[in-house]
């Protein structure tokens, strides 16, 4: 079984031949940070850590993107859009918003969360459960709404 590493790094071999210049400079960036938490941690990194670096570089270029677009640079905005479009590749499917509702409903009830109070407890649980699975800032929403009930 490949891990998605490996098929980053085939992706990688694929955007060469193919002198993809663009596509290639995002997956060797996505490579450079996970080979950066590799050597920083001294760890190898499973499929579960390599998403969630995809998770956050896809969050950097979406603050990027708002940036851009308000100070009025329609090139910058295209070339982070790129790349965003090529980093989402390597994410699993992603969980629709009735699904994060559901998910945080069971969590909220199967902790016995009550209240805001428990905001930071309800959202550790959740990101560990869905990690790479949703966006969290949709998770936090679902997660202040259920705990408000």
């Amino acid at each position: 079984m490949t891990t998605l590493k490996d098929r980053i790094t085939e992706d990688m071999k694929a955007a060469m031949r193919a002198r993809d210049a663009d596509r290639l400079g995002t997956i060797r960036m996505l490579l450079a940070a996970c080979k950066q938490r590799e050597v920083d941690e001294r760890i190898v990194l499973d499929d579960a850590a390599v998403v969630g670096i995809v998770d956050k570089l896809i969050k950097q270029r979406k603050d990027s993107i708002t940036a851009f677009e308000q100070g009025g640079r329609a090139d910058l905005v295209a070339k982070e859009s790129a790349e965003v479009l090529v980093l989402q590749a390597y994410l699993p499917q992603r969980l629709s918003a009735e699904q994060i509702t559901a998910a945080v409903a069971a969590l909220v009830a199967e902790l016995g969360a009550a209240g805001p109070g428990d905001m930071g407890r309800v959202m550790a649980a959740a990101r560990a459960r869905l990690a790479g699975q949703a966006e969290m800032g949709l998770v936090s929403a679902a997660v202040k709404q259920a705990l408000a009930k």
